[in-house]
């Protein structure tokens, strides 16, 4: 019994072995399912892998714009009078300020590479431009004109190393292999060591080591200066509308040009308003103080346009609006106001 018991076990198994091997190539099919079953494991792993990779990559660039991106034109900006010393300026304590607001409260987004979500973003990096634009402008005003006495004096090293470092490309990023294959500097660094350079200035100006020098042809020099580069400003917009203006197709740039003119106006607007405070003696002896409240009123005007959708429309659309025109006629209010008061303090 136990010998044909036995066979009968024998004759089973061999039943089974053939049972799972191929009946042509005579493959073992078990391990054949197993080394495929393996396959189809490995391949649905990578599935859920696959599929947040993609949505990480669909939500990472417009939320990432969507939480960083800001036009901060607040035209009531500005450092209150328990922030600025006593004889120090208030022009220069708004410049240091809106430096520090731009980099380190907001995000300084011109020079970012593009694996970060502010990549995508234009409006926001134009605007920002634009204000170093003026900023850097109106330092070479502190550093020739106002910062020394009739330009015969030494020039102010804090006003120096200022004007320099607001002169970098705002775009400038930390690795540039085009100039070197070693870090440099990114431009908000730059234009934080210019903003603590003027902070400097300003307290040495407090304690009387250093001169904002209030006077009628300083003041006229530097309005003149400004004027003309509002002339080179308008003439950009113009330049922009009779090339793009009223096409079939969408004008994908001219919200670049409208927001880089915007951030510029913005700044120069804060200057000019904390100007007036610092030439506030100056502007009553010459009866100024009217013009330069309605020149003010114009930049405040034109620094607050802020369209939904800026438009490159034909300027004598009956549909679509052209927002370049409209700014380029604030643009040369403001430029006309600016040459009026120059030719009073001319008088």
């Amino acid at each position: 019994m136990s010998a044909a018991w036995e066979r009968r076990m024998s004759e089973n198994m061999s039943e089974i072995g053939a049972d799972s091997r191929d009946r042509i190539t005579g493959e073992d099919r078990r391990r054949l399912g197993s080394r495929f079953g393996a396959g189809r494991i490995v391949r649905k792993s990578w599935k859920p892998l696959l599929i947040a990779v993609a949505v990480f990559a669909a939500l990472y660039y417009p939320i990432g714009m969507a939480l960083i991106h800001e036009i901060d034109d607040d035209l009531d900006f500005r450092v209150e009078p328990a922030g600025v010393e006593q004889g120090a300026s208030y022009t220069v304590a708004t410049m240091a300020a809106l430096l520090d607001r731009e980099i380190n409260e907001h995000r300084w987004t011109p020079n970012d590479p593009w694996f970060t979500p502010t990549a995508g973003l234009d409006n926001m990096p134009n605007f920002q431009l634009g204000i170093v634009d003026a900023l850097s402008r109106f330092s070479v005003e502190l550093l020739d004109q106002i910062g020394r006495v009739r330009g015969s004096s030494a020039a102010d090293e804090d006003l120096r190393a200022a004007a320099g470092h607001l002169k970098i490309s705002g775009d400038k990023w930390t690795w540039n292999p085009e100039v070197s294959w070693l870090p440099t500097t990114p431009a908000e660094d730059e234009y934080m060591a210019a903003a603590r350079r003027l902070q400097t200035y300003n307290t040495r100006l407090a304690g009387g080591a250093a001169v904002f020098d209030r006077r009628v042809d300083n003041l006229q020099a530097t309005i003149e200066r400004i004027v003309a580069d509002l002339g080179s400003a308008s003439q950009a917009i113009d330049d922009h509308v009779r090339d793009f203006a009223g096409g079939w197709w969408i004008d994908y740039q001219v919200d670049d040009e409208f927001y880089r003119n915007k951030g510029k106006m913005y700044a120069y607007y804060l200057i000019f308003r904390d100007l007036g405070r610092d030439y506030e003696s100056v502007l009553t002896e010459r009866n100024l103080t009217l013009p330069w409240n309605e020149m003010l009123t114009v930049m405040r005007t034109l620094a607050g346009l802020d369209p939904l959708m800026v438009m490159n429309g034909s300027p004598d659309g009956l549909i679509f609006p052209n927002h370049l025109t409209s700014q380029g006629f604030y643009l040369l209010r403001a430029r006309t106001k600016l040459r009026e008061i120059s030719n009073i303090l001319l008088k």
